[in-house]
């Protein structure tokens, strides 16, 4: 049964998932920032072996662990509202899918254990607002890529995807809100 108050926003870098929740905790709704910048940076502070360019297996294990711990953290709050996760647990399986990572059935099975809303938001490439850093370093390809991945593993998991228009922040959020909305009065 999949978790009606837990919202996924997905998709590959750069693509405005970031800024969407920024807008979307604007408005008042709880969201919850992805662990991948984080973990970099961190990983990058203490010289860590836990980085997407170095040890890859090392870093889909802090990523994992750290989505998990998230989704806890919310699922154990006394009054769940509607919450919007910045990247979900089948994010980094498909990361791992991505760096040839064996997925266990183990882990098949955490991923079961920890159920979103069926509706996934996923956002698309979108090339005139894509910019890499010194975390980001996926190339245009590598993010066109990583969003096909990226929709073919929440299919796969029996998720619904729901594709957010190029369009701006403030239309985003109201796309995202509408689906949310009408979808609940269902």
């Amino acid at each position: 049964m999949k978790n009606q108050k837990l919202y996924i926003i997905t998709g590959g870098p750069g693509v405005g998932k970031t800024v969407l929740l920024r807008e979307l905790d604007r408005q008042g709704y709880e969201t919850v920032p992805e662990d991948a910048r984080r973990i970099i940076r961190e990983q990058m502070r203490i010289n860590g072996e836990g980085l997407p360019w170095k040890d890859k297996a090392l870093y889909s294990e802090l990523m994992l662990e750290a989505s998990i711990k998230a989704y806890k953290r919310i699922i154990n709050e006394p009054s769940i509202n509607i919450v919007f996760f910045d990247r979900g647990i089948l994010d980094t399986i498909c990361y791992m899918q991505m760096e040839n990572i064996p997925i266990s059935d183990e882990l098949r099975i955490t991923v079961s254990l920890h159920p979103y809303q069926t509706k996934v938001f996923i956002l698309p490439p979108w090339e005139e607002i894509y910019e890499t850093d010194s975390e980001r370093k996926q190339t245009w390809e590598e993010a066109v890529y990583t969003f096909e991945k990226m929709k073919a593993t929440y299919l796969e998991f029996g998720y619904e995807i729901v594709e957010v228009p190029k369009t701006s922040v403030q239309k985003r959020a109201g796309f995202v809100l509408d689906v949310v909305n009408n979808f609940s009065q269902k």
